[in-house]
């Protein structure tokens, strides 16, 4: 169960405010302090949650810890989405296109990307705990295979199984809808929360758990 003392932590490796515990009786939210309008708004992301991130990232690490939580306090209707940033880390574009490949075969069998039965959800594990608790960096860029191959034994497919997967034409153009990530992250770096495909919450202006629900449930409904 995510605490307070939990998500303060982060908060404080993301040097943010003293955590608020009483939020609920928050202000209204103002464009320019608490989030900010995209310039290029996402096509079809009504009622929807981005998160762009990497699996190189040390803040989307600790955040990854609440996705669940988030994701499960929408409101009816509303869809969260993951977006890999592919920019960042040696490994980032062959991530994203495994990653792809995974949300598409737990979508194809049912399966809730946040779940413990996921794929998807247990190489984005495996990435993260083998990057951010064991410092393993499979050679720095030399070694793709490695990385590769750490996502295939975490999801549980082989290789030849990645390779067809991604030629999925629905692969594709997950693909090519996260190639908007990197403008995204250019506004403040990762993650990034964006809300109905064009407000992007400002991660400075979080000050607990659940202000960021209260943020993004205020969103949705703008």
């Amino acid at each position: 169960m995510v605490t307070k003392n939990m998500f303060a932590k982060v908060l404080a490796g993301l040097g943010a405010a003293v955590l608020s515990i009483a939020v609920a009786n928050a202000a209204p939210l103002k464009e320019g302090t608490d989030y900010t309008t995209l310039k290029n708004p996402l096509p079809n992301a009504k009622n929807t949650v981005i998160e762009v991130y990497s699996y190189a990232c040390p803040f989307c690490f600790k955040y990854s810890k609440f996705i669940p939580q988030i994701a499960s306090s929408l409101p009816k209707g509303a869809v969260f989405k993951p977006y890999h940033l592919e920019q960042k880390g040696d490994y980032g574009k062959i991530a994203s296109e495994l990653f792809a490949v995974l949300i598409v075969k737990d979508q194809a069998a049912g399966v809730d990307i946040l779940s413990d039965k996921s794929a998807f959800h247990k190489a984005e594990e495996a990435y993260f705990n083998e990057y951010h608790k064991k410092n393993n960096r499979w050679g720095g860029g030399k070694n793709p295979d490695a990385f590769l191959q750490t996502g295939l034994d975490a999801a549980g497919i082989s290789k030849a199984d990645f390779e067809a997967g991604l030629k999925d034409e629905k692969v594709q153009a997950l693909l090519k809808e996260w190639e908007a990530s990197y403008e995204i992250a250019s506004v403040q770096g990762v993650p990034a929360f964006v809300v109905n495909g064009k407000y992007l919450i400002y991660t400075k202006s979080i000050t607990s758990l659940d202000d960021l629900q209260d943020k993004i449930k205020t969103l949705l409904a703008q």
